[in-house]
C-alpha cells in the first residue's frame, strides 16, 4: 500500500474568496474525487487550525493506493488534473509539499 500525503499553503485571498472559503471548497472538491477515481483506497483531508503558526501548511491530504501504478493513474485522471489546476490558483507559488511512501 502506498501512502500519499500532500500539503498546501493557501493565499490569504484568491479568486475573490478568503483563505477560509477556498480551503472549504478545496476540501469538498478533493473529497468528491473519491467517488470519481476508483484507485483511491482511502482519503482524508484536514485543514489547519486557525491561529496556527504562519509557517504551517493550511491543507493536508492523506490518501492510500494499492501501488505506485494506481497512484499514477489517480494523478493523471482528468478529475484530479482539474483539481490540481483549481488549487494552483489558490495556493502560494511554492506552497506545496508531497511525500509518497510504502506502508
Amino acid at each position: 500500500m502506498i501512502q500519499h500525503i500532500v500539503m498546501f499553503k493557501f493565499l490569504e485571498e484568491a479568486q475573490g474568496k478568503t483563505k477560509a472559503e477556498n480551503l472549504q471548497e478545496a476540501k469538498a472538491r478533493m473529497l468528491a474525487l473519491k467517488d470519481q477515481i476508483p484507485q483511491i483506497q482511502q482519503m482524508e483531508v484536514y485543514l489547519g487550525t486557525e491561529g496556527s503558526a504562519p509557517s504551517n501548511y493550511d491543507y493536508i491530504l492523506v490518501s492510500q493506493f494499492r501501488s505506485m501504478e494506481e497512484l499514477e493513474q489517480y494523478q493523471n485522471h482528468p478529475a484530479h488534473v482539474a483539481f490540481g489546476a483549481f488549487v494552483k490558483e489558490l495556493r502560494e507559488p511554492d506552497g506545496r509539499a508531497c511525500i509518497d511512501y510504502q506502508l
